[in-house]
């Protein structure tokens, strides 16, 4: 069994997949700071300073414990309040469209120049080494 593992880990394909996972996570990383760090402040600022990831809808009651600001998103999450964290959500859904869009462009690109390549390094068509072919036992003849 072991032999067999070893033989499953060896193929190109395992291998291939390894790296594809390990630089789309690289990849999505890149595309996250991209959205909190660059286009998230941008759209905020275009808003008036409206910043996303702060905005949240409380939908239980808050602890009478929990003595700290009722605007702080993370210290309220942490206290264990429900709540609906849709600035939040923007963000992460903006972080897919951007990947998504940006894998698309990346496939698009990738499957053009495939059906390029073929016919860039195609040889002659089968009929045409045929008709070759005849047309040099005709003139030997």
């Amino acid at each position: 069994m072991l032999k067999e593992f070893k033989e499953f880990i060896a193929k190109g394909n395992v291998l291939d997949l390894a790296v594809a996972v390990i630089i789309g996570a690289a990849f999505a990383k890149i595309v996250s700071s991209l959205t909190d760090e660059i286009i998230m402040p941008v759209v905020g600022a275009i808003f008036g300073g409206l910043d996303f990831s702060s905005k949240f809808i409380i939908l239980g009651e808050v602890p009478a414990s929990y003595h700290g600001s009722l605007t702080d998103y993370a210290a309220l999450k942490a206290a264990g309040v429900p709540i609906l964290g849709w600035g939040s959500f923007l963000t992460v859904l903006l972080d897919f469209l951007i990947l998504a869009f940006i894998i698309f462009l990346m496939v698009r690109t990738a499957t053009k120049m495939m059906r390029k390549a073929p016919e860039a390094e195609a040889g002659p068509s089968e009929v045409e080494l045929l008709t070759e072919i005849r047309d040099e036992l005709r003139g030997k003849v």
